[in-house]
C-alpha cells in the first residue's frame, strides 16, 4: 500500500488537477477556522473515524503556526479509559454553533443520527465542510464539499473521469472557499486517488501560510515530496 500511494503521489506532481482541488478545499477549511474562533470540530461516520487526519491536522497546525487548526476528533463510540483527546462523543456537535467548523469525512453515507447533528450544527451557525464519497444529502449539508470517489466506481464528474473530484461551494458561505458561483463548481482530478490520500493533500495544503523566513511557508510540491517519504516509513503509532 506505501508504494502505491507514493506512486499516487509521483502522478499528482506529474500534473493531474489534484493539487489544486486540494488547496482550493484547503483554502476553505483555513479561512473557516480563524484564530480565536470556534475551532475545528471533525467527525467521521460510525465505519469510517479520521483519526490519521486528525494526526497530521495536529502535526500541521504545530509546523505552520496556526494552532486554530488542531481539531477536535469526534467519536461515534467513546470507551472508559480513553485519553482526553479520545474522548469526545457525539454531543459535542448538539453544542457546535456559530464561529465553529465542522468538517465531515464520509467515504459513505452516514446514519440518520449524524445527518441530523450536522443539519442542526449547520442551523446553529457552525460551518461545515465534507470529504466525502458523492452522498448528496451530505453535500447538500456542506458549505464546501471536496467529493472523492472511489477508483472504478463510475463517473466522477461532468467530464467522465472515474475516481476524481468534485467540489460544490455554495454563493458566500465560506469566507474564501469559492468562487462566487451559485452553482457547484466540479473539477476533474485524475484517476484512482483515494480518500487515504486525499486527505493527506489537504492536511498538507491546510498547513500552509505566508511566514517569511526559513520558518514560513514552504512549497506545496515541497510537502508533498515529504509525504512520500512519510509515507515509505514504518506505520505510526495509533494517534
Amino acid at each position: 500500500m506505501d508504494a502505491v500511494r507514493v506512486a499516487l503521489l509521483r502522478e499528482v506532481l506529474a500534473g493531474t488537477e489534484w493539487p489544486a482541488a486540494t488547496r482550493r478545499f484547503a483554502g476553505s477549511l483555513r479561512s473557516s477556522v480563524v484564530p480565536h474562533g470556534g475551532g475545528l470540530l471533525l467527525v467521521g461516520t460510525e465505519e469510517y473515524e479520521p483519526w490519521h487526519l486528525a494526526a497530521h491536522l495536529v502535526d500541521e497546525a504545530a509546523w505552520s503556526g496556526q494552532p486554530e487548526l488542531t481539531p477536535t476528533l469526534v467519536r461515534h463510540r467513546v470507551r472508559p479509559g480513553d485519553p482526553a483527546h479520545l474522548a469526545v462523543g457525539l454531543g459535542r456537535l448538539e453544542a457546535a454553533g456559530r464561529g465553529e467548523t465542522l468538517l465531515v469525512v464520509a467515504p459513505e453515507r452516514p446514519d440518520a443520527g449524524l445527518l441530523e447533528r450536522v443539519h442542526d450544527a449547520r442551523r446553529a451557525g457552525a460551518t461545515v465542510l465534507s470529504l466525502d464519497g458523492g452522498d448528496a444529502e451530505v453535500r447538500a449539508l456542506s458549505h464546501d464539499a471536496l467529493t472523492v470517489r472511489a477508483p472504478g466506481a463510475g463517473p466522477g464528474t461532468e467530464r467522465g473521469t472515474r475516481g476524481g473530484t468534485e467540489r460544490a461551494t455554495q454563493r458566500g458561505s465560506v469566507p474564501g472557499g469559492g468562487d462566487g458561483a451559485g452553482d457547484p463548481v466540479r473539477d476533474s482530478a485524475g484517476d484512482g486517488v483515494d480518500l487515504d490520500t486525499v486527505q493527506h493533500l489537504v492536511s498538507a495544503a491546510a498547513g500552509e501560510n505566508s511566514l517569511p523566513g526559513p520558518r514560513g511557508r514552504r512549497r506545496f510540491r515541497d510537502r508533498l515530496s515529504w509525504l512520500a517519504d512519510q509515507l515509505t516509513a514504518p506505520p505510526p503509532v495509533r494517534w
